[in-house]
């Protein structure tokens, strides 16, 4: 296992999750949204403030799924993943580094720059996801992945973690104010994500699949091939129970990340400790993916799956009857056990079913349904929550993704069953 994790271009590789994750922990999961209302948006009523940053994220949303496919054959074709995820992310962190200059309450110029940072980040995970199949083998690609999101979390943790003790304790590092301290945080984000992103560009070589095209030629072949992988999709019954099962079930894991915390807060605990719960997620989701990486190699991708999502569902059940600040740490670190475990095995499992030398573009489509997958889950959550006026069923609801995600996933065969013999004539 080490010999394999310590290849230059696996190394190279899982380093961009060690290098993006910090705008995944520090911009979208903490501070990014406590920010733009509060200071951004300061003065202007709540219910605009979380409007405004709807709209935002749905713009995001909808630019990168509608770019998705397309961006990835051109890529194939020009065989240029690796400078695009280096393009994506100079976009990105640079324009994470940039909230520092907004004032406050300019939360239009946010709102564009977080669309645009946004861009790069998705932009560029496309093509690290995509490389999956470049820096490693198939019987790898469980092991390898795990050790991506494993660098992930503890990378973005990491960061994370500083960037909270800076904003909780300003005056240690010079600074005036906690807003001031958020402001430079974002600076430290956009470094870090450059930075690191540097050992992916150095090690990390894309194979030679076909002959690469020049920039117009490949646009042209990758729109012409666009149509081709559609049609192949249609065909190929193991892509689509996928797709489909990772649509639902992906959207339960992201809905559970996306209402812990304010679920959390509507039981009345400390935001404080939620954020703290946040960074055990972080650090339990270190191993935890390295675990799952072993656990897909010894039982199939599919099985690993299958497992992650049975807890998942497990604590929708927890967490209906969660009371306290401790069930929450409880329930935190059963979600860092599994989340990161889920995500990998998901990504080496769609990486077996990807034809050779087209993986940029179908990871498109894996990247597209990753974003479709963000409508099903919050609308499943507020319905329930409006027609029964109680939270806890809200959350329990996110069940019914799972057992959907599952019975589909059960029919992806990861293999072709063998044919029947002819029978013989005498």
């Amino acid at each position: 296992m080490t010999k394999v994790l310590t290849r230059r271009p696996v190394f190279g590789w899982a380093m961009y999750d060690w290098a993006n994750s910090s705008f995944a922990t520090t911009v979208m999961a903490g501070f990014f949204p406590l920010f733009f209302k509060q200071y951004w948006n300061a003065g202007v009523d709540a219910t605009e403030s979380t409007f405004h940053l709807g709209v935002a994220n749905s713009i995001a949303s909808f630019i990168v799924a509608f770019m998705a496919p397309l961006v990835g054959a051109i890529a194939d074709k020009g065989r240029a993943r690796v400078r695009l995820l280096g393009l994506f992310t100079v976009l990105g962190a640079a324009m994470t580094a940039s909230f520092y200059l907004i004032g406050k309450g300019d939360w239009q110029a946010a709102a564009w720059v977080y669309v645009l940072a946004s861009l790069g980040f998705w932009g560029g995970n496309q093509f690290y996801d995509s490389l999956l199949t470049d820096v490693s083998e198939e019987h790898e690609y469980d092991l390898v992945s795990g050790y991506g999101y494993a660098l992930g979390y503890l990378g973005g943790g990491l960061l994370f973690a500083v960037n909270v003790v800076m904003v909780t304790k300003p005056a240690w590092f010079g600074l005036s104010s906690a807003a001031d301290a958020v402001r430079w945080s974002f600076v430290t984000v956009g470094v870090w994500w450059m930075a690191f992103t540097l050992f992916t560009l150095i090690l990390v070589r894309e194979r030679p699949t076909n002959e690469p095209l020049p920039a117009m030629a490949a646009i042209r072949a990758g729109a012409g091939e666009l149509w081709s992988t559609i049609r192949h999709l249609r065909g190929d019954r193991r892509l689509l129970w996928f797709l489909l099962a990772y649509w639902f079930y992906i959207d339960g894991v992201n809905t559970v990340i996306k209402m812990a915390v304010d679920y959390g807060l509507s039981l009345g605990l400390n935001q404080t400790a939620l954020i703290t719960a946040l960074l055990v997620v972080q650090f339990i989701g270190f191993p935890a993916a390295l675990g799952f990486g072993w656990l897909g190699q010894k039982v199939g991708p599919k099985a690993g799956i299958l497992i992650g999502v049975a807890v998942y569902a497990g604590i929708c059940f927890y967490a209906y009857f969660l009371n306290s600040e401790r069930q929450f740490f409880t329930m935190a670190i059963i979600i860092g056990l599994v989340q990161g475990g889920v995500q990998s095995l998901s990504r080496s499992l769609f990486g077996r079913l990807v034809p050779p030398g087209r993986a940029g573009e179908f990871f498109g489509f894996y990247n597209l349904m990753g974003k479709a997958a963000a409508i099903l889950g919050p609308t499943l959550t507020g319905v329930v929550a409006i027609l029964t006026h109680d939270s806890r069923l809200a959350i329990m609801s996110i069940v019914l993704l799972f057992i959907i995600g599952a019975v589909f996933l059960v029919r992806v065969r990861l293999t072709e069953e063998p044919a029947a013999p002819a029978a013989e004539h005498g």
